[in-house]
């Protein structure tokens, strides 16, 4: 595995690509017999620890992840049958949230009516860290719950810059075509440049790579993404 991947890395090189140029190198550098995820890395110029500068959204990838996203709905009622007829996972109130105290955590995405987000809170500690804490930033806190479901199903993603100043967002598999990958990964770029904070100074984007789970990263010319969405 570690010859493998030193050859991929010198074959790619350290040299910044176009975007159209890094999909067809992260696909040709795979060496692993899986399905892999390719994500999408960037590092920001911004501070995450001032409010003003937290980046944090979601975008309509337009051909999905490639990964099937076992959903949760908190809800009650009318919008618990609304959720059950999206085709959600998992849909409850207070029985869901014990289960989630005992650690049970069988769920990729969740969402949840704002009526039950003073119960969902108190999850905040357990859900809040793996980031999956309902908010209503991201579209997962509202009592369109069908709407949510079928956008998360249809291939939303979230992002969230973490403390390094760094964003990691899935854009597709490897086994997807170059074509749907580049457009996957443009619409992510374009969400998170346009996303820029005001009170953000000098440069934005600093460094952004893309990558297979196993391969290495392909750096990403920095200066053409800021030019493209400025």
């Amino acid at each position: 595995m570690g010859k493998k991947f030193e050859s991929a890395a010198a074959k790619i090189g350290e040299k910044p690509y176009g975007l159209k140029e890094a999909v067809e190198a992260v696909k040709q550098s795979t060496f692993v017999k899986f399905d892999e995820t390719v994500d999408l890395a960037l590092r920001l110029g911004v501070d995450p620890k001032r409010a003003d500068q937290m980046v944090r959204g979601t975008t309509l990838l337009p051909h999905g992840t490639g990964k099937k996203v076992r959903v949760l709905v908190f809800a009650k009622g009318e919008k618990e049958q609304e959720a059950r007829a999206a085709g959600a996972d998992y849909v409850g109130a207070d029985d869901l949230m014990e289960k989630i105290k005992g650690g049970w955590m069988e769920f990729d995405q969740a969402i949840s009516t704002p009526d039950l987000m003073g119960a969902v809170g108190k999850l905040g500690k357990v859900l809040g860290p793996r980031g999956l804490m309902p908010n209503p930033k991201t579209g997962t806190v509202t009592f369109e719950v069908g709407k949510a479901i079928n956008e998360i199903r249809k291939g939303r993603v979230e992002y969230k810059v973490e403390k390094a100043g760094i964003i990691h967002v899935p854009v597709g598999k490897v086994s997807f075509s170059p074509d749907h990958l580049y457009e996957n990964a443009n619409t992510v770029l374009e969400s998170v440049m346009k996303a820029r904070p005001a009170s953000v100074k000098g440069r934005y984007l600093k460094s952004a790579s893309i990558s297979s789970t196993m391969g290495p990263g392909v750096q990403l010319d920095t200066m053409a993404i800021t030019k493209q969405w400025t």
